[in-house]
């Protein structure tokens, strides 16, 4: 299994706000889908960070997502090694299978993969 990208996700209503901020550093906006925005470094795109307002399926909102090549063995992994699974592994209407797990910092982390 090999990790793609790690991204923050800061959680906000202040999504424009955000944009603006990171975009004085040199980001932009590649994703938003109104309850997650996006926003990603033109010279190096997997060098991101996202700001959410509330996850749209799941029940809490994550800290982190780290996109993998195998979302399927990472849970696999995740789950026998008695991490906590908050949000289960399944296919989202955006075009990615994730699922969240709990870190040991009690941290919420997205991990995902596109399908």
């Amino acid at each position: 299994m090999a990790v793609r990208r790690v991204m923050p996700i800061i959680q906000s209503e202040a999504a424009q706000e955000s944009r603006e901020f990171y975009g004085l550093l040199g980001f932009e906006e590649v994703m938003n889908l109104g309850w997650i925005m996006t926003l990603a470094s033109p010279s190096s795109p997997t060098a991101q960070v996202s700001v959410m307002t509330v996850d749209k399926t799941a029940p809490v909102t994550p800290d982190m997502s780290i996109e993998v090549d195998d979302v399927e063995a990472a849970y696999a992994l995740m789950r026998d090694s008695g991490a906590e699974i908050v949000h289960p592994l399944r296919d989202e209407e955006w075009g990615v299978r994730r699922f969240f797990v709990r870190d040991p910092n009690g941290r919420v982390v997205n991990v995902v993969s596109h399908l």
